[in-house]
């Protein structure tokens, strides 16, 4: 049986997570793997937003990427994930604030613009898991869970937090941050050990709210 493994592990509480209807902000690599690891305990019911195509850059680190340089990544993930819904567009913050987010469970925002992320924060905090930046690390059990204010030496979610607290934001959602100090280069060098640990925390702390529902 294809979910036999989730059942054994999750017993009662399977039948929540083919349930619940997720919103994934972002699919590079970080969200990619998210999706992965999601669809396959069972949650299918995920609707997947980004603008962006694969480039060759893209190949280290994005599940989907391989032989399919110049699509578009929600087009690609579709055909791998048949059961998501695929929306090609740009999440700015004037988008956000008018989306409608009424129908999702949870939201995940595996994006890296700071002012789409504040925006996603106000509007959505009640059921956001965000994940901050895994560029420039090597060591992914340096990855942690936290209240977003509780992030520490992560620059990304330090820059975060700031810019919530420019907007007047108050409220709490859980994040996916690494305490490892990042690496002094030039550039987002990216390490697929991290950036898809990133996503496969993200998957992690998804389900787990989801069972404590």
């Amino acid at each position: 049986m294809k979910y036999n493994r989730l059942e054994l592990l999750f017993e009662d509480d399977f039948e929540k997570l083919s349930n619940t209807k997720i919103l994934l902000c972002g699919v590079g690599g970080v969200g990619s793997f998210a999706l992965d690891a999601l669809y396959r305990s069972s949650i299918t019911n995920i609707t997947i937003i980004d603008f962006d195509i694969y480039e060759e850059s893209n190949l280290n680190r994005q599940l989907g990427s391989d032989g399919a340089i110049g699509r578009v990544k929600v087009d690609r993930l579709k055909e791998l994930y048949p059961n998501v819904n695929a929306i090609n567009m740009r999440l700015t913050p004037e988008i956000i604030n008018e989306f409608d987010f009424s129908e999702f469970d949870i939201v995940i925002d595996a994006i890296d613009d700071i002012p789409s992320k504040v925006a996603l924060a106000k509007k959505t905090h009640k059921k956001l898991v965000s994940s901050c930046g895994g560029a420039k690390r090597l060591d992914p059990t340096k990855i942690e869970f936290a209240n977003i204010w509780d992030v520490i030496i992560d620059p990304f979610g330090k820059k975060f937090k700031y810019e919530l607290k420019q907007a007047g934001f108050k409220e709490d959602f859980d994040v996916v941050f690494s305490t490892e100090n990042p690496k002094k280069i030039e550039g987002l060098g990216s390490f697929v050990g991290v950036t898809g640990s990133f996503g496969l925390a993200v998957a992690s702390l998804v389900v787990k709210k989801i069972l404590k529902t």
